[in-house]
């Protein structure tokens, strides 16, 4: 057994059986920025970028499970970043790494992509029950809104881009600044063949010299969490790739992210110790006049070792490490390269809804008819702001159900397209047409499954550590299990970021649907892990529930203040 089934273990109980180090107290005057910091590093600014009102979250959801929608000519002819309607049709589900069909990224196109999922897009000035209310008004204090939603807005996930020669701006490795959407040189020269070198044979995406490279600085989460943050910030990594599938898909762009490479040697190309930042994921793009052959004006692996040799100007006087995040690292980091076969993940899916338990069919879900860049613009957490005055709809509750189960789908290597990981639980508060009560949901025959009868909000109270939610207010708490100990025992420790990532992006997408439909969403970590697995009847399948995700009406026109910036 790897160290992950132990750290599994002790972040169950960890509402019971506290962490190391228990009496821990973050130093907020010393700690981190929320991005990295290259002094003296050239900056290139991106360029502004449309998105077509027509690119539909629908569309997006639809293309989560495999290949992009089809393109027709006019599409082609418009281009990635085109202001016409995508008009197209979502193809059968193919392989993950099927993406011949799909259009090339330009820059307007990778432009927007970052922009919308973890550019700063405005500021969070809403009266709210969070405990930062009274710091938000303090410039330096304030709080950013993005795409992406982040465990307590620390946005720990570093991206890289590596453009080899088929790019437009001379090739070389670049850092996205996210407060200046632009892009920062860190490295100049072709060293796309070191990124390609580090993925191996069999890796998703296509023949390409064009990658985004996701890291994780963990200081940047640790400071606040400690030996907790591992679990958390994996979690991050799998809502930004989740942003991006999603706000590809609906334009017929694929992300196809490889979780499984070199990591020690992706490392070592960007400058980076694995103890202070680990390499999560690498997505390749295809990019505008690649050519497809595998070798075409694509640069070999470098003969010698070649790194970055800037380094970030950490603000922090005081950076401390924990022993359960270094082990995790090193974990996880083992046997990053051994890809495991197709089908891998068989013996840890999901197990079935039970067929023994009453049957509440559920409606056809709303259409999510809001483009993806204008939901992601309106995702917030509701922080306290739930009315249990309006029920949720029940064809919103559907919607919201469908997208979360298609959300669990990460493509690329992860396995989790062939084999669901993630199954959903239902705590039902207010819906119209549903008694209050536990449910599980079944997403092939669209409907939920009664596991426990009685109004579910006294316990969802007493088993939330904070006072940021009163979830009896909300219409339902949404609970995503995943057999975490099964994965492990399937595919080895890496599986944790697997498990996590997918937790994540399911959180991602729930909070974009809910956006597009009208309702709150609020999602936390901050629950007795082993109270849930006890109501739901849990340990005889070994899932774990890993998230809570509150959804709901908000109250009307609450206090806030409107301040865009992008």
């Amino acid at each position: 057994m790897g160290y992950a089934q132990e750290y599994a273990t002790a972040i169950m109980h960890r509402g019971r059986v506290p962490m190391d180090p228990a009496d821990f107290v973050p130093d907020w005057a010393d700690g981190p920025r929320k991005a990295k910091f290259y002094p003296g590093a050239d900056s290139l600014p991106l360029p502004a970028s449309g998105y077509p009102a027509a690119a539909g979250l629908d569309r997006g959801l639809a293309a989560l499970g495999g290949a992009p929608p089809a393109l027709t000519e006019r599409d082609r002819a418009a281009g990635p970043d085109s202001e016409a309607d995508p008009d197209s049709t979502t193809g059968p589900d193919s392989g993950a790494g099927e993406t011949g069909a799909a259009r090339p990224f330009d820059l307007a196109a990778l432009s927007g992509m970052l922009r919308d999922s973890y550019g700063l897009t405005g500021r969070r000035l809403g009266v709210q029950a969070n405990t930062d209310l009274s710091a938000l008004p303090y410039y330096p204090l304030a709080n950013w809104s993005r795409g992406s939603a982040s465990g307590g807005g620390l946005y720990p996930v570093s991206v890289y881009w590596v453009s080899g020669r088929s790019g437009p701006v001379p090739p070389g490795v670049h850092y996205y600044s996210t407060r200046h959407h632009a892009m920062q040189r860190l490295l100049t020269g072709d060293v796309s063949g070191e990124v390609r070198a580090a993925l191996g044979g069999g890796a998703p995406g296509p023949a390409t010299d064009q990658y985004l490279v996701l890291g994780v600085k963990y200081w940047q989460n640790a400071f606040k969490y400690n030996s907790f943050s591992f679990h958390a910030v994996s979690m991050d990594l799998g809502a930004a790739v989740q942003t991006w599938r999603l706000w590809a898909g609906a334009r017929g762009l694929a992300v196809e992210p490889a979780f499984w490479f070199d990591e020690e040697r992706l490392a070592r190309l960007l400058g980076v110790r694995t103890e202070e930042e680990g390499v999560f994921a690498v997505v390749p793009l295809r990019w505008e006049g690649t050519a497809p052959e595998p070798a075409a004006g694509r640069a070999p692996a470098p003969a010698a070792p070649v790194s970055v040799r800037r380094r970030d100007a950490e603000r922090s006087r005081t950076v401390l490490t924990f022993d359960a995040l270094l082990r995790m690292q090193a974990a996880t980091a083992e046997h990053a390269a051994d890809r495991p076969a197709p089908g891998a993940l068989a013996p840890a899916a999901a197990p079935p809804p039970a067929p023994d338990r009453p049957v509440s069919p559920l409606p056809a879900p709303r259409p999510l008819a809001a483009d993806v860049r204008s939901a992601l613009r309106a995702r917030r957490s509701s922080f306290g702001r739930f009315d249990a005055q309006r029920p949720v709809a029940a064809d919103q509750f559907a919607a919201c159900l469908a997208a979360a189960s298609a959300g669990s789908v990460l493509g690329g290597d992860t396995g989790t397209g062939e084999t669901p990981l993630t199954k959903l639980y239902a705590f039902v508060n207010h819906v119209d047409g549903l008694e209050p009560g536990a449910y599980e949901y079944d997403p092939s025959g669209r409907a939920l499954r009664l596991v426990k009868p009685g109004p579910p909000g006294e316990f969802l109270q007493k088993n939330y550590f904070l006072a940021n939610y009163n979830l009896e207010q909300s219409g339902a708490v949404l609970v995503p299990a995943v057999r975490t100990a099964a994965v492990l025992d399937a595919v080895g420790d890496r599986g944790y970021r697997v498990v996590n990532a997918a937790i994540g992006a399911v959180a991602q997408t729930l909070y974009t649907a809910c956006a597009a439909l009208g309702l709150g969403c609020g999602v936390a970590l901050g629950f007795d892990n082993i109270s849930y697995i006890e109501e739901l009847g849990l340990a005889k399948t070994g899932e774990s529930p890993l998230l809570i995700m509150m959804i709901g009406h908000e109250r009307f026109a609450p206090a806030d203040f409107r301040y865009e910036i992008a």
